[in-house]
């Protein structure tokens, strides 16, 4: 077995084969990590969420990181590092249209969270919280793979 360093189009080409992570938030005093799904367009990774401390750290701290990781046969594994800025994707006339498009990369995923695929325009008074949208620009990119 070999560790090896991946060039970076092997890094992105395994983030745009996975939509599974682990993100990265500034905390108070520690980091923050929560399991995400993701959808990969260019050079962002596009995440959604329901309030909580995830979205009020990466609304107060743009840095985020996000690992994916793969394991195969024989301990052999892949792991990618995205260091970038989080930009919220609000629901204004500015930035309408690309929270739409996150949402519908997003909803195109097997199995992301049952309540973040219904259609942005179901919401209603009924609803628990607004759905919330970041964008992740990809600052920087490494990863490694064992062979």
């Amino acid at each position: 077995m070999q560790l090896r360093e991946m060039g970076e189009q092997d890094c992105l080409a395994f983030l745009a084969s996975h939509t599974r992570g682990h993100l990265a938030c500034l905390g108070d005093k520690y980091p923050y990590i929560v399991p995400i799904h993701y959808a990969y367009e260019k050079d962002r990774l596009f995440i959604f969420s329901m309030p909580g401390l995830k979205v009020d750290l990466l609304r107060a701290n743009s840095p985020a990181c996000v690992q994916v990781e793969e394991f195969g046969e024989n301990r052999t594994w892949k792991s990618v590092l995205v260091q970038g800025t989080s930009d919220e994707l609000t629901d204004t006339p500015p930035r309408h249209d690309e929270r739409i498009h996150a949402w519908s990369l997003l909803q195109k995923q097997p199995f992301w969270w049952e309540p973040g695929s219904l259609a942005l325009n179901s919401e209603s008074e009924d609803s628990p919280a607004p759905s919330i949208f970041f964008g992740i620009s990809i600052d920087m990119v490494s990863g490694r793979q064992v062979v």
